[in-house]
């Protein structure tokens, strides 16, 4: 499995920026390498145009993304079980974390490590609301890409090996922000009520 995610990487490398496009659409609904690995890669060899990459990055993962949304919505949970063999107790985790954090939950999934195809399939199966998923999806994928990009063009290969790191930090950091939002914002309407 490994050899077969490094061959696509490499071809999708030999195409240069379509390549980038390609992957990054395709990774938002089916199993390929993420588009992370040839960002990076990109944004290393020409950081001039780190933010152009990652542009292309954010706005090819949501189309794909939509392809995921659409793939849900008329596919239903037997496509979702399809594509994500022995995956039952997966969907079921999916759904608590919309029930629990609704559009939250795709923006996490979509800056996170986190399988995002998961959750963009999903959001069509739940028949999340589209706009609110197009959003989430693109705070989330603009979010980490142009993170990445930005990292790499002002540090450059020495803190390639510490951008996971980066992107778990943030990710803590928006955690802990959201968490405080919606705590306060509960507070607040639990007031109203009283």
């Amino acid at each position: 499995m490994h050899e077969i995610l490094v061959s696509m990487n490499n071809f999708f490398q030999s195409m240069g920026v379509q390549g980038l496009a390609i992957n990054s659409a395709v990774e938002s609904f089916f199993l390929v390498p993420p588009p992370d690995f040839l960002l990076i890669a990109m944004d290393l060899a020409k950081p001039e145009k780190a933010l152009y990459y990652a542009l292309i990055c954010t706005i090819a993962s949501i189309a794909g993304a939509v392809v995921g949304y659409f793939i849900g919505l008329f596919g239903g949970r037997p496509v979702f079980n399809f594509l994500f063999k022995n995956k039952h107790d997966k969907f079921e985790a999916v759904e608590k974390m919309y029930n629990e954090y609704g559009s939250f939950a795709v923006f996490f999934s979509a800056f996170t490590p986190i399988p995002y195809k998961v959750f963009t399939i999903a959001s069509g199966v739940l028949k999340m609301n589209f706009w609110k998923f197009v959003l989430a999806s693109f705070f989330g994928r603009g979010g980490r890409f142009f993170l990445v990009s930005l990292v790499l063009m002002f540090f450059g290969e020495a803190v390639k090996q510490y951008l996971e790191l980066v992107i778990l930090a943030v990710t803590v950091l928006i955690i802990i922000f959201c968490i405080i939002v919606y705590k306060k914002r509960h507070s607040f309407i639990k007031k109203d009520k009283e």
